[in-house]
């Protein structure tokens, strides 16, 4: 069952802030897992950057036998043309919409929020901020896939865009994937691709902190 609200892990800089992350973890994970990137993206000490990371609601997951573990949506099965579970991204996507209010009611403007996900994470994290009614400051999108490639209209937010090119959970195509159909949408999408598998490295965090200081500066 999904829940109502999500609880999250919540890091704020010293003084106001004026902009915020919202990163979504991967599947059977939980938002401890980013928490630590944050000194390694070297941001400047002027960017007063509020990182939110929620974690997902337990559910089941049918390729994992039925396990319950935290999970943005269920996964139906494992291959490249995988069946989506609509309505689980549905459910989650309403659920990271609420974070993104909340942090415009505290009077972040939406054009200083990103948001980020790994894997699973990242997933949603394109479904709302592609889809989402105003323009968000960008997307950070990491060894993750287009959920609904064929539902993708035009648009212009900046994307970063970071795969492993020895990904064995989420194959390098899907993420060229995604970057071509974003592409071809008017999407202003950077790509990046690593020596890793289904992971993050040192390299890509030091990227993607270039990326956010630009998009925040």
């Amino acid at each position: 069952m999904i829940d109502s609200e999500l609880t999250s892990i919540e890091i704020n800089p010293i003084g106001l802030a004026t902009a915020s992350v919202i990163w979504l973890h991967g599947l059977g994970a939980s938002g401890d897992d980013f928490e630590p990137v944050i000194p390694h993206l070297e941001l400047p000490k002027t960017l007063k950057v509020r990182f939110i990371f929620p974690h997902a609601p337990e559910q089941p997951v049918t390729i994992n036998g039925g396990y319950v573990m935290r999970a943005w949506y269920d996964i139906l099965e494992q291959s490249i043309e995988r069946k989506i579970d609509h309505a689980g991204i549905l459910a989650s996507s309403k659920l990271i919409i609420q974070l993104i209010e909340k942090e415009v009611a505290r009077g972040i403007p939406i054009s200083n929020i990103i948001l980020a996900g790994f894997s699973q994470g990242g997933a949603v994290a394109l479904e709302v901020g592609l889809r989402y009614q105003r323009k968000i400051a960008g997307i950070i999108a990491l060894s993750t896939y287009l959920a609904t490639p064929s539902e993708i209209r035009a648009g212009s937010t900046p994307i970063f865009i970071g795969h492993g090119n020895l990904d064995p959970v989420v194959p390098l195509a899907l993420g060229k994937q995604a970057r071509e159909t974003l592409q071809a949408a008017g999407y202003a999408v950077e790509w990046h691709q690593y020596a890793m598998e289904h992971s993050v490295c040192m390299e890509e965090i030091q990227e993607i902190g270039l990326w956010i200081s630009h998009r925040l500066c």
